[in-house]
């Protein structure tokens, strides 16, 4: 009996037989054990990914040849071009095959065309794939202009000996970032529901913010949803989610994704040294911080890492990155980096309350369990506000949604988009829906964009013909049936209300910060947010009353000694993904001040 497994060959090839000559079906030539697997070993080298390097100078184009295919051979297919026209004729070719182009690296100056007039044409055709710039000496005007026209990844000097150090770092960064996103012939998790509707946005919001790749079937329209909802329950309800062994999950809740995707949610010990509360840009840092120093240290998140600042289509004035980063890419970096040191990382899982055991602290779950802690630093961040408007409470999820909400991308094609508010959040959202989208309309209360919203991002849109900013208005009131259709719109300057048709709106309006489960524990301002160091000294000088200790508290200490807040969660805190971060540094270093002196 044999344990081989045969497979259906692929449409339009001709099936590979172990079987001997004898058995071969007559008038062909017979395929041996040792062709199929020859073949075999040609079509798994097809199919892999392919980085191509393109330079005008043999010597320098078989050196980068050499180095790539040593570090990446047995992943990618490394393909090579002497010219921007021979790379072109790759590219055609790739095209027609279907296969995908993971990285670009090409040399600025060649005889034809510069490296940065090959990647404009490059970037049309596979818009996805990392691009870098390589040359004989520092450009910095052709740097910049790789970066502004082409969104140049990395700008790389001749030579790169030892690549190990120059080189190869570089590339591991940007293949990384590829394959994130890149989404081969799939046969994954599939998610059938209707295009707008609050549970179908739910759940692939989820498996967006976890990075787990799904296909999406609009049941109104892709015939092959039939099959999903075939497989499931006579009486199941929107959304199906239907995994790869054939099982169908109906209206899933995030704690029945995260079981069935295996996602930790169960501490391994009871008691940490740190745990930090929140997995945004302050939590992530802290967690690598805490961890890499030796602490014992458990990271939790009611939802999935990296917050607010997770869902941003692009970062682009954060401190190294000339040419921006996603949120998502940062989140993914920052979670494997804080898991490489050791840190535990649960989601989702929801804190629901937060007790003196002095010196210890204890969280509680949801689910009742208890966790203790030396120490606790508070990162749970902010949500945008709610809309306060007619209809806004109906169609949540059904067309209006709160932040940036960017797995609603493709189904945005071809519309008008609503984007409501003036700051960066708001701005970000505007230029990446109006890659989508034939329309985005930003609706701002203020007279202009310039007190709220960076510079480079109001140039930015400025240069976006299909964008448009609508000032001094707000949304009065949502209509629709099952889905938003129509907004009313108030121009406080002319005092008109204007109704015009709507069916995606996105909303940055203000903060409110995640923590009422903290009532009567740690100090808060009105507005929720947590008070912490000098902000808890009243101007006589006194402490809080709750305060056990005779110093007073650390700064990003809360009123309870040993329980920390860092990031948006934090009152006066600056709101930015970098300030975040270097806040979450820091109250790691203020947490070991704590344990060794008190």
């Amino acid at each position: 009996m044999s344990t081989a497994r045969e497979s259906a060959p692929a449409a339009g090839t001709a099936p590979t037989s172990t079987a001997t000559a004898s058995t071969a079906p007559a008038g062909t030539a017979p395929t041996t054990t040792a062709g199929a697997t020859a073949e075999a070993a040609a079509r798994a080298e097809n199919r892999k990914p392919v980085i191509l390097a393109v330079d005008d100078d043999p010597q320098v184009l078989r050196a980068v040849r050499r180095d790539l295919r040593s570090a990446y051979g047995d992943r990618y297919r490394v393909l090579g071009a002497s010219s921007a026209a021979d790379a072109l004729k790759i590219l055609d070719s790739l095209d027609e095959r279907g296969h995908d182009p993971a990285l670009f690296l090409v040399d600025q100056r060649m005889p034809d065309v510069t490296g940065v007039e090959f990647l404009l044409e490059a970037v049309s055709r596979f818009p996805d794939a990392r691009r870098v710039l390589l040359t004989a000496y520092a450009e910095t005007d052709a740097a910049i202009t790789a970066i502004n026209r082409v969104r140049l990844d990395y700008y790389l000097l001749k030579p790169w000996d030892p690549p190990h150090e120059r080189l190869f770092p570089v590339l591991d960064d940007l293949l990384s970032d590829w394959l994130a996103t890149y989404r081969p012939a799939y046969d994954g998790i599939i998610v059938a529901g209707h295009l707008v509707s609050p549970g179908t946005h739910a759940v692939r919001d989820f498996f967006t913010r976890n990075g787990q790749p799904f296909r999406f079937l609009n049941v109104e329209r892709d015939p092959e949803a039939l099959t999903v909802i075939a497989a499931a329950q006579p009486d199941a309800a929107l959304p199906l989610v239907r995994f790869p062994d054939g099982s169908v999950l109906s209206a899933p809740t995030d704690t029945q994704l995260a079981r069935r995707l295996g996602l930790a949610t169960t501490a391994s010990r009871p008691h940490y040294e740190c745990v930090i509360v929140g997995a945004g840009p302050a939590g992530l840092a802290a967690g690598v911080y805490s961890a890499s120093e030796g602490l014992s240290t458990l990271m939790l998140d009611s939802r999935a890492p990296g917050g607010q600042a997770g869902t941003s289509s692009l970062i682009e004035n954060y401190l190294g990155f000339p040419s921006g980063l996603s949120g998502g890419d940062l989140t993914r970096r920052a979670t494997i980096q804080a898991s490489r040191f050791g840190a535990e990382i649960l989601h989702p899982v929801e804190v629901t309350s937060l007790t003196r055991d002095d010196p210890a602290k204890i969280l509680t779950l949801a689910d009742g369990t208890e966790i203790s802690a030396e120490t606790v630093l508070l990162a749970t961040g902010v949500s945008y506000n709610r809309l306060d408007a007619p209809g806004a409470d109906r169609f949540e999820g059904a067309g209006l949604y709160y932040g940036a909400a960017t797995t609603e991308s493709s189904a945005c094609i071809s519309q008008h988009v609503f984007i409501v508010g003036g700051a960066n959040s708001a701005g970000q959202a505007a230029v990446h829906f109006a890659k989508y989208a034939a329309r985005v309309t930003i609706l701002v209360r203020a007279a202009s964009l310039d007190d709220s919203m960076s510079r480079y991002l109001i140039d930015e849109i400025e240069r976006t013909p299909n964008i448009e900013v609508r000032v001094r208005t707000t949304v009065v009131s949502l209509h629709g049936e099952d889905h938003l259709e129509r907004l009313t719109l108030h121009n406080s300057e002319t005092g008109e209300d204007t109704e015009i048709a709507a069916r995606f709106m996105f909303t940055f309006i203000g903060a409110r910060p995640h923590t009422g489960w903290l009532a009567g524990v740690v100090e808060r301002d009105e507005y929720g947010f947590v008070l912490t160091g000098s902000d808890l000294i009243s101007n006589g000088g006194e402490l809080p009353a709750e305060w056990s200790l005779e110093r007073a508290p650390y700064p990003l200490e809360t009123s309870v000694p040993g329980v920390f807040a860092a990031g948006d969660v934090r009152a006066h805190s600056v709101k930015r993904v970098a300030s975040g971060v270097g806040e979450g540094a820091m109250a790691v270093s203020l947490i070991h001040r704590y344990r060794s002196m008190g």
